[in-house]
C-alpha cells in the first residue's frame, strides 16, 4: 500500500486489518492470539475516514517530512501549531492586490460583525513580502501576485497549509478584474470555464520537460449558487461565461499598446470574436491553474472577476476612480454574501 490511503471505507477496514493483523481468521503467531477486530478497529477506520475528509495534498513525500516549511507565508509545521491558527477555515478568498485583499479582510469583519476593530487585522505573513494573509473568523484573504507563476507559488503552500491545518469543506475564491469580451464595463463574471489562448478547458504545466494537461473545470453548484446570490444583490450585474487566461497583460491579451505589437487592428478584433464565439466573457491570467489545481487536490472553487472594459473597444479603462472602486468591489459584494448566506447570516 505504500501508505496511501485506500479509495473506499471497505478498503479502508481491509487496510487496517492488514496492517494491524487483526483479521478474525488470523492464525496465532509466536503463541499470541490475534487481536479481534472491535471497538478500536472502528474508532481507527473512523479516524481515517476523517482523515480522508480533510484538504488533500498530492504529494505522498510531505508525509515523510519532519518540517515542511511554507516559505512564501513565512509559516512552517514545526513553528507554528497550524491547526490551532487555521483549522477552522472555511472560505478562502485570494486577489491580486495586497491592498485589494486587505481592504477585503476588513470588509468582511464588518460584514460577518466579528469583534474588535478591522483596522487592527494582523497580516500573518508580515514576516515576508510575497503575499498578505489575513484571518477573519472562517475565512482567509490571502494576495497571489500577478500572473500564473505567482499564484501557483501561493496555491501550492496555501493547500498544503490547509492540509496541515486540517480543514475540510473549505471552497476556494479567486477575486479579481479582468477585460471582459462582449459585455459592458462592471460586470461581473462567474468563471464557467477556465481557458487557455486557445480556448481549451485546460492549464499545461511543464514537468521536467515534459508537459503535464490538467483540467480547469470549476464546481457547477458553486458557479449557479453565486449567481442566484448576484440576483439578491443591486447593481452587481453578473453573468456565466468562461474566462481566458494568459501569460501576459498585453501582446497575450491582443493588447496594442505595448512596448511590442505584432499585429494588426483587425486581427485583434478578429481574436477577440473567435473568443465570444467560444463562450470567452473576460481575460485575466491566474484562472486556469487555479481552476486546475483545486480540481486535483479536490477542493470546491470559484472564480468572480469584475470586468474594467469592453476588450472590443479598447485596451485602457477611461472610467473615473471612483467608478473603478466601485467596479473592484462588486467581487467582493457578491462572495461575502455567498458567506453570509452559508453561515446562515442571510436567509
Amino acid at each position: 500500500m505504500n501508505g496511501v490511503p485506500p479509495a473506499d471505507l471497505l478498503d479502508v477496514r481491509q487496510y487496517i486489518n492488514r496492517k494491524t493483523k487483526c483479521l478474525t481468521d488470523q492464525k496465532p503467531i509466536f503463541g499470541l492470539i490475534p487481536c479481534q477486530a472491535g471497538s478500536g478497529t472502528t474508532a481507527a477506520v473512523a479516524a481515517m475516514a476523517r482523515r480522508r475528509q480533510y484538504v488533500q495534498v498530492k504529494n505522498p513525500y510531505l508525509e515523510t517530512m519532519e518540517e515542511d516549511i511554507l516559505y512564501h507565508f513565512s509559516l512552517s509545521t514545526k513553528t507554528h501549531n497550524l491547526p490551532e491558527m487555521f483549522g477552522d477555515i472555511k472560505f478562502v478568498c485570494v486577489g491580486g492586490s495586497t491592498n485589494r485583499m486587505k481592504a477585503f479582510a476588513q470588509f468582511i469583519h464588518q460584514e460577518l460583525k466579528q469583534p474588535g476593530n478591522p483596522e487592527d487585522l494582523r497580516d500573518i505573513c508580515e514576516g515576508t513580502d510575497r503575499y498578505c494573509m489575513y484571518k477573519v473568523g472562517p475565512v482567509l484573504s490571502i494576495s497571489h501576485g500577478m500572473g500564473v507563476p505567482s499564484i501557483s507559488i501561493m496555491l501550492h503552500e496555501l493547500i498544503k497549509l490547509l492540509h496541515h491545518a486540517q480543514c475540510r469543506d473549505v471552497i476556494l475564491f479567486r477575486l479579481g478584474t479582468s477585460g471582459g469580451v462582449g459585455l459592458a464595463p462592471g460586470t461581473v463574471v462567474i468563471t464557467d470555464k477556465a481557458v487557455d489562448y486557445s480556448f481549451r478547458p485546460q492549464f499545461e504545466q511543464v514537468v521536467l520537460g515534459k508537459v503535464i494537461t490538467r483540467s480547469t473545470e470549476l464546481d457547477e453548484g458553486v458557479a449557479s449558487e453565486l449567481l442566484q446570490c448576484s440576483s439578491e444583490l443591486q447593481n452587481v450585474p453578473t453573468v456565466i461565461g468562461n474566462t481566458m487566461c494568459t501569460h501576459d497583460f498585453y501582446e497575450g491579451q491582443g493588447r496594442l499598446d505595448g512596448a511590442l505589437c505584432s499585429f494588426s487592428q483587425e486581427e485583434k478584433l478578429e481574436y477577440l470574436r473567435n473568443a465570444y464565439d467560444a463562450g470567452v466573457r473576460n481575460i485575466e491570467m491566474e484562472s486556469t491553474v487555479f481552476a486546475a489545481m483545486c480540481r486535483v487536490c479536490g477542493l470546491k472553487a470559484a472564480v468572480v472577476c469584475v470586468a474594467l472594459l469592453h476588450r472590443f473597444e479598447g485596451g485602457q479603462s477611461t472610467a473615473p476612480h471612483d467608478v473603478l472602486v466601485d467596479y473592484q468591489q462588486r467581487p467582493q459584494v457578491l462572495v461575502s454574501h455567498f458567506i453570509k448566506k452559508r453561515l446562515g447570516q442571510i436567509i
